[in-house]
């Protein structure tokens, strides 16, 4: 029997020994089509899903490549029925697909009618198709392409999308050669955007997305539409452009709540563009109208209801998405993949780390206990004031202040979600505060003077949960956070991982109050980055009351 370093399990989980000689071998060989669910210390689990197989299909595996993955690394017999299921679920990848009619313009075809007659037949698809070409053809109104998309994904028969992209109106930009090249994975993650022509390309926080969008930009040579989640990434976005890029400032625009420039290269906010006026998304519309090459969503696991929409009606368009993890608390996963495609790279975060690009992290987590009028108060408040009553408790306070002083001198962020507290604490510690009040302008001066090391203690609100390059921040302390968001938590600790000059490990704390809601949210949130191999150190407070964590 061979000694492989993967169990294969019926209930369609894959333990992988991490000890193991192969365990890197078989990692890369799963990695296209499983899942990462957990990666503790010795033992990894991945699963298998429809959403992932069919992702794996997108991208060009097929179930032979899949099931001969399984068999050749596995320890125990893989079960036979995962194998049949495995086969069967990638096939109903591509027996629908969307074609360019050289007479009819857009269509659906099925190579197996009975589907076609399936999917036809269902509520989900209805007013998206046309007249009958053949038995196993049907015209596609243009603009329900995307809508079509996801409805087909929801009925369970993915369709291939092979109709093609317009060229967009065309613009010259090419990568900077002023001492900085691609970093390795960086350049395989354009590749592979670019040969599958629309996808989501998934990168650890400061591993350089803006990078990969900016290659990608230089790949499509076209005017390019990128969708930001705030004015301060935008402005970001725009001035690693400028350094990175043959773009001058005159061929950037920004299209924000401040300004409206449209112009080949316009970076637009999520939140302009939801903004409704009587019914309308004038502002949708009206970038709509642009020929863009390339649209770029940063964030994408961030995508809105509305952006959406939009998304549903650019399918015309390349569509690159960036972010640092596809978990959704909603699970609309499944539109990102029908909207703007499959995943076409992913680097698990201790994989760059050991490649030396992020920052080692140490994370833990410090436990206060309430005071009994404290417990008291919580016990009796309302399911929805309880939250807010542990996760503000002022036994945070001098956990937070002896924190400060520990790592005295070394760029700190306190990060939470609720302003009366984080005022109270920009006090206690003498630094600044950064809300959702504080104005364009202002953010990015204190995020300036926080890079030049003329401030090193900031106090931020979850507007820095995303997007916020400040290279220097060593040390994070989390004092509340929204429920028990996984993706909140692992951009958080991202605000910390970009790689020091002076090569130190960077520092996560997240307090929490024991025995109440907070405590039970912080295990949830910290789920996504317990998949991807950051363990957290449990302290209790008064350990670092008196002698530091």
């Amino acid at each position: 029997m061979p000694d492989g370093p993967l169990i294969v399990q019926s209930d369609k989980t894959l333990l992988l020994e991490v000890s193991h000689a192969r365990a890197q071998e078989a990692r890369r060989a799963i990695a296209p089509f499983a899942e990462l669910e957990r990666a503790p210390e010795h033992v990894h689990t991945y699963r298998l899903t429809n959403l992932g197989l069919w992702n794996a299909r997108a991208a060009g595996h097929d179930a032979e490549q899949v099931i001969s993955a399984l068999l050749e690394y596995s320890r125990f017999p893989v079960p036979h029925a995962l194998l049949v299921d495995v086969a069967e679920t990638m096939a109903r990848y591509g027996r629908l697909t969307l074609q360019a009619h050289p007479a009819h313009g857009l269509v659906l075809s099925a190579n197996d009618r009975p589907v076609l007659e399936e999917v036809l037949k269902s509520k989900r698809t209805a007013g998206m198709v046309g007249e009958r070409i053949d038995p196993s053809t049907v015209v596609v109104h243009p603009s329900q392409r995307g809508h079509l998309k996801q409805a087909l994904l929801k009925l369970g028969w993915p369709a291939e999308d092979l109709a093609g992209y317009v060229d967009g109106e065309a613009h010259a930009i090419e990568l900077a050669e002023d001492g900085w090249t691609l970093r390795p994975y960086q350049h395989d993650a354009i590749e592979g955007f670019w040969h599958g022509g629309s996808g989501v390309v998934v990168l650890p926080c400061g591993a350089g997305k803006t990078l990969v969008g900016a290659g990608a930009m230089a790949r499509s040579q076209t005017t390019t539409l990128i969708l930001v989640t705030n004015t301060v990434a935008a402005r970001q976005w725009r001035d690693e452009l400028l350094r990175r890029t043959s773009l001058t400032a005159e061929e950037i625009g920004e299209y924000s709540g401040a300004r409206k420039e449209i112009r080949p290269v316009t970076i637009a906010t999520y939140q302009v563009l939801t903004t409704r006026r009587r019914g309308v998304y004038t502002h949708l519309e009206l970038l709509d109208a642009r020929d863009w090459g390339l649209i770029v969503y940063d964030e994408v696991h961030l995508l809105p209801a509305p952006i959406f929409r939009m998304t549903a009606d650019l399918q015309a368009r390349r569509r690159l998405g960036l972010t640092a993890t596809l978990v959704r608390e909603d699970g609309r996963e499944d539109e990102v993949f029908s909207l703007i495609g499959p995943k076409r790279f992913d680097a698990p975060w201790k994989d760059i780390e050991n490649q030396g690009y992020i920052a080692p992290a140490d994370c833990i987590e410090v436990r206060v206990t309430l005071s009994d009028s404290e417990r008291l108060a919580y016990a009796g408040a309302e399911p929805d004031e309880k939250y807010r009553l542990c996760s503000t408790s002022p036994s945070k306070s001098p956990v937070v202040r002896r924190l400060v002083e520990q790592h005295a001198g070394a760029p700190t962020l306190v990060i939470g979600q609720y302003l009366d507290q984080l005022a109270e604490l920009g006090e206690e510690i003498g630094a600044p505060v950064i809300t959702g009040a504080t104005t364009v302008n202002e953010r990015q001066r204190l995020f300036d003077a926080f890079r030049t090391g003329e401030i090193t203690r900031l106090v931020v609100s979850k507007v820095a949960n995303f997007s916020i390059d400040l290279p220097e921040a060593s040390v994070a302390i989390q004092v509340s956070g929204a429920f028990g968001s996984r993706q909140e938590e692992a951009q958080r600790l991202g605000r910390v991982l970009r790689p020091k000059s002076d090569g130190r490990t960077a520092h996560f704390y997240a307090i929490v109050s024991r025995d109440t809601q907070d405590q039970e949210f912080a295990a949830h949130r910290q789920r996504f980055l317990a998949e991807q191999g950051y363990a957290y150190r449990i302290v209790d407070a008064e350990d670092v009351l008196e002698g530091g964590a």
